[in-house]
């Protein structure tokens, strides 16, 4: 077995929040005749066991996801992780043993690896940018960027990953934006009408574009500032005139390349839309 290391492991998912997803996933699959090629092949009685495994070195989450997409098929499967939720591993790590009827195993296959294979890689670009900063105040977050029905699924992914989780949808948080500030005529009515129609317990963020709209803002009753695509040293002079009231969050552009000097400038948060909808699968196989 490869070499891994292990991080502090992730809030986990309740079964509730993925197994509508993962049935629907077998049903596509399956369609309205079944696994025609395993069935054809493989006898009714025949058992098999399989090693899941890395062909890319990543930062694993969604092996109890994938664990289940396989008991759905077939309750008598066996799932045995071999690493932790969050865990970085080498190429050619093992992950987890499967055991169980073959017909079931090779069924469930494809979604459960789909399913590992996106997560795991929605983690590792997480953790990637999570490392570059880690030497600065600053938190990965992810955003609303999410692939539909996977929002729960992909925000797991991210902490896995050792980033941290922006508003879960439009219901727990309001973050007033551009096209907001045009219907509303500007940042103070805006909030104003925010303030008198959500709850004392909801949050409250602003989006701004310069230090002219951030001045404003910061005369209002807000709780945290989006400062949207400013380069470093205007994002320093931002910290500066927010002087800790308000939570601190770059937004716009942010890369690998470009995230320690953004988190060098003294914000709070590095909101990172791609780390969701653009990441590349981490490559993962089911080997007899």
């Amino acid at each position: 077995m490869s070499k891994t290391v292990s991080v502090s492991p992730p809030l986990p998912l309740h079964p509730l929040q993925y197994e509508g997803l993962l049935r629907r996933a077998l049903e596509e699959d399956l369609g309205l005749a079944g696994d025609l090629t395993t069935n054809s092949i493989v006898a009714p009685g025949e058992r098999l066991a399989g090693r899941i495994v890395a062909r890319r070195a990543g930062c694993i989450a969604g092996l109890l996801v994938a664990a289940r997409a396989f008991t759905l098929v077939d309750p008598e499967v066996t799932f045995d992780p071999r690493v932790g939720e969050g865990s970085v591993v080498a190429p050619g790590a093992l992950l987890a043993e499967v055991t169980g009827p073959a017909r079931a195993v090779l069924t469930g296959e494809r979604v459960a690896l789909n399913v590992l294979g996106h997560l795991s890689g929605v983690a590792t670009v997480t953790r990637g940018i999570a490392d570059v900063i880690a030497g600065t105040r600053a938190r990965v977050v992810c955003t609303r960027k999410t692939t539909p029905g996977m929002r729960a699924l992909e925000k797991y992914a991210v902490r896995a990953g050792g980033g941290s989780n922006h508003r879960f949808g439009l219901d727990d948080a309001v973050l007033v934006k551009d096209n907001h500030l045009a219907i509303a005529g500007g940042i103070e009515e805006a909030v104003r009408r925010v303030r008198a129609s959500v709850g004392h317990l909801v949050k409250v963020e602003v989006e701004v574009d310069d230090l002219a709209q951030l001045a404003r803002a910061l005369a209002c009753p807000i709780d945290a500032v989006l400062l949207d695509n400013m380069a470093p040293p205007e994002l320093r002079r931002a910290v500066e005139m927010v002087a800790g009231r308000v939570i601190t969050e770059a937004s716009g552009g942010i890369t690998p390349e470009t995230a320690l000097g953004i988190a060098e400038s003294g914000v709070d948060l590095l909101s990172v839309g791609w780390i969701t909808h653009s990441a590349p699968a981490l490559d993962v196989a089911l080997d007899i």
